[in-house]
């Protein structure tokens, strides 16, 4: 994915200015930086979902509207159709496309079976803890078979037992998807612990502060955290962004 000259205000305040980024295939992409620096403005304007006044992003020469991405919101309940299944959730968007039903049905069992998913899917929202209707939220944006999944501090709404599982299931859905993906994260461990590389953003006109590599092998688990190659890129990035928290 390539994003050139990308420009972005909100009123009297600029966002972004003439920004560049390059992201790889096959990647999981953390994005952090100083509140307020337009993280989330990023991925909402890569996606479409907002416009940007300047500026162009292809996807191996491609457009957005050209390709299949999936996105994840933050606030999973109000993401979930309540009124719906959580089957009947997943495959809406397979709905919208006018894919036939039998071949819905069939590519939410495969997407089930594949990922090992143990939740009732003819359960209600209401009848889900709040990571199992995340889980389906982010089923229903893999069930496209995205070329780029975005996901917008996708755990952020969830309590600490919940978060620590919704980690281990992305994991195991980028390993075995391979989806390139793009995460904002407000939590310096998150972003380092799911990360390929760590786009460290600056104070607006957000620009990037750096883009290192964490190469950890995966699956990654509490040991982790107190190896010295994670101790080291936290370290770096948390130097990276007190910096950028105090420049004026």
């Amino acid at each position: 994915m390539t994003v050139r000259g990308l420009s972005k205000r909100f009123g009297g305040a600029v966002i972004y200015q003439d920004f560049d980024l390059d992201i790889p295939r096959g990647e999981l992409i953390s994005v952090f930086g100083p509140n307020g620096c337009g993280k989330s403005t990023l991925i909402n304007m890569i996606a479409g979902l907002i416009p940007m006044d300047a500026g162009r992003v292809l996807f191996d020469g491609q457009t957005i509207d050209e390709i299949t991405f999936g996105y994840v919101f933050q606030n999973y309940r109000e993401a979930m159709f309540p009124w719906m299944r959580a089957f009947d959730n997943i495959e809406y968007p397979l709905k919208l496309r006018r894919v036939p039903r039998a071949e819905r049905r069939a590519r939410v069992e495969r997407l089930v079976e594949h990922l090992g998913v143990k939740i009732d899917l003819n359960r209600y929202p209401y009848q889900l803890s709040g990571g199992q209707q995340q889980l389906i939220s982010i089923m229903r944006a893999l069930v496209v078979e995205p070329e780029i999944l975005f996901l917008d501090e996708p755990f952020s709404a969830l309590d600490y037992e919940m978060t620590l599982f919704m980690r281990e299931q992305l994991q195991r859905i980028f390993a075995e998807t391979r989806t390139t993906t793009v995460l904002v994260s407000h939590d310096l461990e998150e972003a380092v612990y799911l990360a390929d590389r760590i786009l460290l953003l600056s104070r607006g006109p957000a620009r990037v502060a750096d883009f290192p590599v964490y190469a950890a092998p995966r699956p990654r688990t509490d040991e982790t955290l107190s190896e010295a190659s994670f101790v080291r890129m936290k370290a770096h990035c948390l130097e990276i962004f007190q910096r950028e928290v105090r420049r004026t």
